[in-house]
């Protein structure tokens, strides 16, 4: 596989068919707003199409496509890989999605460290954080020793998939709980209830229905589980 950066005419590039990464509408303007600012972009990985001569098919990189598009760029940089069929599917269910994780502690001083030149809502429209996220990460004091906040301070996505009828239950749970004064286990953990984002207010009442099982199933444990 060539790693040489050629210059390809954006008419010739096609989207793979099965290509499942998605990317919500801000995430996209955020995008958008990145490469139009700096002009840079990692180039696209692509593969010479395999049904039509001439053309290209996108291995990595559709969303930065479709935003140079928008921008109306003719030329995008692309990397060439010769790849077959087995590969290209292999390398479209890891491709942006294999990676390590921030550590709190250096994001939070990147962070500030772009708070120098870039007020929040400027760095909201070039990162993934929302404008609030910012000012509370860049807010957080770490103590003297510069003990690293532990991820469990920072959000965890939880990803699960359910049928419509659990779907319906589930919701109907969440906003029972979510939209009530707090009953159940201990008060909010962090914040005011005021204060909550939906998503927070959404994890909040997720929790208080996990301790509420607990609470009644002895752990959630049977005696023969035990």
């Amino acid at each position: 596989m060539s790693e040489q950066i050629k210059s390809i005419a954006l008419s010739k590039l096609v989207a793979h068919p099965d290509n499942p990464n998605v990317m919500s509408g801000d995430k996209f303007r955020k995008l958008v707003h990145n490469i139009e600012r700096t002009g840079l972009y990692e180039p696209i990985v692509v593969r010479p199409h395999p049904a039509s001569e001439g053309k290209f098919q996108i291995i990595n990189g559709h969303h930065r496509v479709q935003a140079l598009e928008k921008l109306g760029r003719k030329e995008v940089n692309c990397v060439v890989w010769n790849v077959d069929d087995r590969q290209t599917a292999i390398l479209l269910t890891t491709l942006n999605r294999l990676g390590g994780t921030d550590e709190p502690a250096k994001k939070i001083e990147l962070l500030r460290k772009l708070k120098e030149k870039f007020d929040s809502a400027e760095l909201a429209k070039l990162l993934p954080n929302t404008r609030k996220q910012i000012e509370q990460l860049t807010n957080l004091k770490l103590n003297a020793v510069r003990c690293p906040p532990t991820a469990q301070q920072f959000a965890i996505p939880l990803v699960f998939f359910v049928n419509s009828e659990q779907n319906k239950i589930i919701e109907n749970a969440l906003s029972s709980i979510e939209n009530q004064v707090p009953k159940i286990g201990t008060p909010l953990r962090s914040v005011s209830r005021i204060e909550m984002t939906k998503s927070q207010r959404r994890a909040e009442a997720l929790t208080r229905i996990a301790e509420y099982f607990l609470s009644q199933t002895n752990g959630g444990l049977t005696d023969a589980q035990k």
